[in-house]
């Protein structure tokens, strides 16, 4: 078998990318992932982390790939340097090599890597890796159900709207950065304070309209401000959400499900829940 190497994916490989995953992953088209190559090519990844991730090579020519969405999230209390591994494919004849692309891509010791959409027969393997779970299941919630009949003082505002009270610079930085990948992003201000929220339009099985979850700063926030919320999504033809959640959640109506979505990380700084800022879900729209 010719000489197998491992490096970081240039601009050059991209078409070469391209085509790898296409392959790799049937259920979405070529258009799909040059869309998301050309999103990871846009962002500004934090110093000495990469632009898009790292391939495997094979006689001058990509073998496999793992994307890497690299970010550091800053509020005014934190700053983290994360990256999200994704779209992980190696062809069939050079499986025996995965482990090294992933070596390679964890190399980097002051990030928190996540893996937040593992396939079950995967689950094992990034377990032997030393990743732990941080979630364990989603909770798909009515938020609109939530106080039917009004929350005094509470107004919701969109993420270009600079509220009248207190709030993060930085985290409107994160709700005008995930606007422009698509989502939608909201102030929830009371008389005190504007709390940030990011949300994904998805659709379930590809018929249930609903919204997941990006972020926010603590998802007992997302619980108290649930109605109007709730009612505003109800607006963008989304009635349900999708919490990642550990446990039934006190306060919301809906469903939990265990065990079926669960959320990996490694590193220095265990993820919050109703955390998945600059992940595949917020950038690449998975």
């Amino acid at each position: 078998m010719p000489a197998i190497r491992c490096r970081q994916i240039i601009d050059s490989d991209v078409p070469e990318i391209t085509a790898l995953l296409a392959r790799g992953f049937p259920s979405r088209d070529a258009q799909f992932w040059s869309n998301a190559l050309a999103q990871l090519g846009a962002r500004q990844p934090p110093a000495g982390l990469p632009q898009y991730g790292y391939l495997l090579e094979s006689d001058n020519r990509p073998v496999g790939a793992i994307l890497l969405i690299c970010a550091e999230l800053r509020t005014a209390d934190t700053s983290v340097r994360r990256c999200n591994l994704s779209s992980w494919y190696v062809e069939p004849a050079f499986r025996s090599y995965a482990a090294l692309l992933v070596s390679r891509a964890l190399t980097h010791k002051d990030v928190t890597f996540l893996n937040v959409s593992a396939a079950p027969h995967t689950w094992p393997i990034i377990e032997a890796q030393g990743f732990s779970r941080y979630s364990d299941g989603v909770f798909v919630a009515v938020p609109a159900l939530n106080g039917l009949f009004g929350s005094p003082g509470v107004a919701i505002l969109d993420a270009h709207t600079r509220p009248a009270v207190a709030f993060d610079p930085l985290e409107q930085d994160i709700l005008l950065q995930h606007a422009d990948l698509g989502c939608i992003s909201l102030w929830c201000a009371t008389s005190e304070r504007a709390y940030p929220f990011v949300f994904r339009p998805r659709r379930v099985k590809r018929l249930l309209p609903c919204a997941q979850l990006i972020y926010c700063r603590d998802v007992g926030d997302f619980v108290r401000f649930a109605g109007p919320l709730g009612r505003r999504l109800l607006r963008h033809g989304r009635p349900f959400v999708i919490i990642d959640a550990n446990a039934p959640m006190p306060g919301l109506v809906g469903l939990y499900r265990g065990g079926s979505m669960p959320r990996y990380f490694k590193g220095p700084q265990k993820p919050r829940l109703g955390d998945l800022a600059y992940t595949e879900y917020a950038v690449l729209g998975v």
